[in-house]
Order: structure tokens, then C-alpha cells, then sequence
């Protein structure tokens, strides 16, 4: 049948998202199960086998990472963590939905400002110690404290009290409700570990994941064994999992063509096409909310004028982006981190076109006949972040703009440069929601707020929105929020980018996720290799 073909075809290259696919194919009169491979397909249904040693190759590893989930936030440590060798009370699954982790249930009351989460029984950490309420309440709080520097801190702002009411059950007290917030407690900074002395011990390592912490060199090496205790039954399926870090693209095809490693993050799109090829090795894409961004800070001259922002919104061309850079494995941007992957996506907010005339404009509108602005790049923050700042050069060029691109060393960018320079490249994995995206980052109080915006009548529907219930009323606030950052916001989000990554056959797995790479950093624990 053409039409399944096409149908197929475009879902697997991403042009439809899994809903659409769907629908498209009832009116075809068919199912999902017609298509071998596909997620949800009997192509799935195979029984995972146990054993080997499981490699991969990744980028974004730095040398001050440490194991305190504090100072988790866009190293190689949060999908070593999460992925295998921690848990949080909650996780994504593949549709992403919110579902129980090491709680086996999570109630709100009616106004969704009291969370109660029951624990699962007989979960254990590591050393053998039961999981208890007392090891959330500790690990929680560890990103409370009024010293705290945790990015997960503002995710928290509204809990008043967290209580124990036996040692299976914790209650969460919120100063007001928030329909999403066991979407909160699943970000990776919320692993949970043994208290000892009413704190987290998070310096041993141990945690409850499917495999133990056996080496742990910061940028250099991360290894870990199945744990044999581990709760899930069915996950966890390789005898070892290592994180090697690798962040030239060049060098990391080349150790997965060699079998150094079993399967890459940050594939490079321009030699995409060529990996396909190669025997033994298959291509993924996924689409999720993924997305490449230009920060400025906006309190700093001359980023703090809204008229020079527009400027160079309009001095970026998107489409060339697409085309060049992700080779079509994407779309482009509207300057909202809210994606087509989001449930509130504002389909209304379309991307700007690129304009030199109307960027010309806007720097009258500042006084400005010309501007000259540094933009700081490296491809550690994302694939072909260089390339594209260079892009970026040439097309603001036409519109009066002269932008130098300073290419800066991959190892330390994100300690060094991003939150340093007041105008750089930056990546983000998103978030399942609209309220997390925007708490982490865009809020005024965030410690990630990377342009240092605060926007008054934002910052009051962030707190509105959380606390409505109502699904459409929700949805009118996130739509305006999204319309006052695409315009007034200091980052430029020139593309939502796919996932792509590549592995060898040997590797198996289910349905993939798509709020973040590798199958959500859940791979460790999801995937396995065929008998």
C-alpha cells in the first residue's frame, strides 16, 4: 500500500508526530500493529536477554562534575545518574506520561496543594538498606536548604513542609497548587539516596537503580554493574553499562563504526547519511522537545534593549538552519521553548522569518545604525554550534550587524562560557511540561535563567497557570507566555532539533521516548543486546 509507505516513512524521518501518525492511519483502516517496528508493534514484543557490556559514547562530559545531585545540570553525570544507577519518585515512560517510580502511587487533593506518595515496599538501595520515607524527605530537602545552589531549588519554592506520615507514606505541602508536580519530582536532580544523619549521602554513590556505581572519574569515566536487587522486574538487562565521553562528533562515528562503542549520542547530520550505510548499524530519530538556543543577557547593554533583541530575532535564518545544519531532522524555531512536542504548544507562534530590512528597523527603533556583538560558541553546547554562529554571522551581516564568533574549547564551555558570556550558544533537552520549562529556566528567581530576564506579567502566569486546574484556561495562559517570551526574551531558538542517534544491530529495545536522547537517558535501562 503507497499510502503506508509514505505514511511510515514520514514518521520515522519525524515530519509526523505519533498522534498524527496514528490518526492517519485510521482513516487507512489500519492499526499501529500493521507496522513491524514500529512502537507499540509486535516488531517489539521480543523477550530482552541478559548480559554484556553495554558502551556509549557521548558528549557533554566536564571535569568539575561531582555525584551531588546538587550541582547536576548539563553534563554527562545526569544521564549516567538517571539512566542507571539512580531513581526519583517518579518518571517519563514513552508516551510521556507521568508515571510511579520508587512510589508505587502519588494522590493529590482537590486543590492539588497536598501531594501524598506512597513508597513501594521492599525496594533497596545498593548497600541493602530499605528505601524509607525518611531517605525522599532528606534527599529532597538537600535541595532546600537556604545555601542550596541546586537548579532543582526553584523547582521547590512552593513546597511549605514535607511530612512523614509512616515509612512508606510522604506528604508534600504546597503554598499553592500545582497540577504537574509529580512531573517535578522526576527531574534528574531528584535522585533519591540512603539518608545518613538526615542528609542525603550521595558521596558513596549508592542509589536504587538497576546498576551499582563501580567507577566514577569526572570527564573521563563512568561505570557501572547491574545490581541484582533492583526492584524493576524486566529492566536492567546488561551485566555493565560505561559512559565514555567523546564530544568530537568525528571521533565518536568513527568509535562506533570501529565497535569501541556500542551506540552514540549527537549524531552529525552531515555524515548522517553515510552512517546509514554503513552494515550493521541503524539510525534513530525521534521527535521531542529538544532545542538550540542564543542567550543574551538582557540587563547588559546591548542585549537589555528589547529593540536590539528583535534585531537580531530577525537577523537569524531559520530555514537555513534546517537545511544546513540538521538537514531537515527538525524545524524551525519561534524563540519559545515550548515545542510541537508539549502539550500547550502555541500552534499560533510561528517562527520569524528572516528579515534583514525589519532587523534594520528595529536598530533605528534603538538608536543604532549599526551593531557590533560577540557571540561565543563551541560544539560542545550543541551539533554544529560553531557552524551555526558562523551562519548566523553572515546573515546578520546584511542586516547591519557585525558579529564576531569566538570559538571556544569544548571542554569547561559549560562551566566557562554559558551563564559567563553575555551572548553564547546553548542547548536544551526541554521538558514534559510547560510549567517545568518554564520554572528552570525563564522564571526571574531561576538560577538557570541563562539571559537574566524578569518579565512581571510572565512570572504571574507561571504562578497562575500551575495552579489552574481548568485544561483550556491553562492553555490560554501558556499560549500568552510563550508569545511574551518569543518577543520580549533575551534567547533566540532558531530550531526545535530531533534526537538522532546511532547504534549497532546487536542492541534491542522498546517504543522510544522523547523528552530526551536516548531513549529519555533511559537506555541503560531499557534497551538490550539480541541474542
Amino acid at each position: 500500500m503507497p499510502e503506508l509507505s509514505s505514511l511510515e516513512k514520514q514518521f520515522l524521518n519525524g515530519q509526523l508526530t505519533r498522534r498524527q501518525f496514528l490518526y492517519r492511519l485510521s482513516i487507512l483502516g489500519l492499526t499501529a500493529a500493521a507496522i513491524p517496528g514500529f512502537p507499540g508493534s509486535t516488531a517489539h514484543a521480543a523477550t530482552p536477554n541478559r548480559g554484556g557490556h553495554f558502551r556509549i559514547g557521548q558528549p557533554g562530559a566536564s571535569t568539575s562534575e561531582s555525584l551531588d545531585p546538587a550541582t547536576y545540570g548539563t553534563g554527562l553525570i545526569n544521564a549516567f545518574m538517571i539512566g542507571a544507577v539512580g531513581n526519583c519518585l517518579t518518571e517519563i515512560n514513552e508516551k510521556g506520561e507521568i508515571i510511579p517510580e520508587l512510589a508505587e502511587s502519588f494522590e493529590p487533593n482537590s486543590k492539588a496543594t497536598k501531594w501524598t506518595f506512597r513508597l513501594r515496599r521492599g525496594v533497596t538501595f545498593h548497600n541493602g538498606k530499605t528505601l524509607t520515607a525518611d531517605d525522599v524527605i532528606a534527599s529532597i530537602n538537600h535541595h532546600r536548604g537556604e545555601k542550596s545552589k541546586s537548579a532543582g531549588k526553584p523547582l521547590l519554592k512552593s513546597v511549605t513542609d514535607i511530612r512523614k506520615i509512616d515509612n512508606q507514606t510522604v506528604v508534600f505541602e504546597l503554598e499553592s497548587g500545582n497540577a504537574d508536580f509529580p512531573y517535578v519530582v522526576s527531574e534528574y536532580f531528584f535522585i533519591i539516596f540512603p539518608e545518613k544523619d538526615g542528609r542525603p549521602d550521595w558521596r558513596s554513590g549508592i542509589a536504587t537503580g538497576g546498576y551499582k556505581l563501580v567507577e566514577f572519574e569526572p570527564g573521563a569515566r563512568y561505570k557501572a554493574e547491574r545490581y541484582p536487587g533492583y526492584f524493576k522486574k524486566g529492566r536492567a538487562h546488561f551485566d555493565q553499562v560505561e559512559f565514555i565521553p567523546i564530544n568530537d562528533q568525528m571521533a565518536r562515528t568513527t568509535a562506533l563504526v570501529s565497535g569501541e562503542v556500542d551506540c552514540i549520542a549527537g549524531v552529525d547530520v552531515n555524515t548522517l547519511h553515510l552512517l546509514k550505510k554503513k552494515p550493521g548499524i541503524h539510525v534513530n530519530t525521534v521527535t521531542g522537545t529538544q532545542h538550540y538556543t542564543f542567550p543574551m543577557f538582557t540587563d547588559t547593554p546591548p542585549f537589555d534593549d528589547i529593540n536590539v533583541r528583535l534585531a537580531l530575532k530577525y537577523a537569524v535564518d531559520r530555514e537555513q538552519l534546517v537545511k544546513i545544519l540538521l538537514r531537515g531532522y527538525g524545524q524551525a524555531g519561534n524563540d519559545s521553548p515550548i515545542t510541537p512536542a508539549n502539550r500547550y504548544f502555541n500552534t499560533q507562534l510561528k517562527p520569524r522569518p528572516y528579515d534583514p530590512d525589519k532587523a534594520r528597523f528595529y536598530l533605528k527603533k534603538a538608536g543604532l545604525d549599526s551593531l557590533s556583538v560577540t557571540l561565543h560558541a563551541a560544539d560542545a553546547a550543541f551539533s554544529k554550534a560553531v557552524d551555526s554562529a558562523v551562519l548566523f554571522k553572515e546573515t546578520a551581516s546584511k542586516a547591519g550587524i557585525r558579529m564576531k564568533v569566538v570559538r571556544e574549547p569544548n571542554d569547561g564551555y559549560w562551566s566557562n562560557v554559558w551563564m559567563k558570556k553575555p551572548f553564547c550558544a546553548c542547548f536544551w533537552s526541554g521538558r514534559p511540561t510547560e510549567d517545568l520549562m518554564f520554572s528552570t529556566t525563564y522564571s526571574a528567581d531561576s538560577p538557570w535563567n541563562d539571559t537574566h530576564w524578569k518579565n512581571k506579567r510572565f512570572n504571574e502566569l507561571l504562578t497562575t497557570a500551575r495552579t489552574e486546574l481548568n485544561s483550556d484556561k491553562r492553555r490560554d495562559m501558556y499560549w500568552e507566555m510563550q508569545e511574551i517570551i518569543s518577543r520580549d526574551g533575551g534567547t533566540i531558538i532558531p530550531v526545535f532539533a530531533q534526537y538522532i542517534f546511532a547504534a549497532r544491530d546487536k542492541l534491542a529495545h522498546g517504543p522510544l521516548s522523547g523528552n530526551r536522547d536516548l531513549d529519555g537517558w533511559k537506555s541503560p535501562e531499557r534497551w538490550w543486546f539480541k541474542s
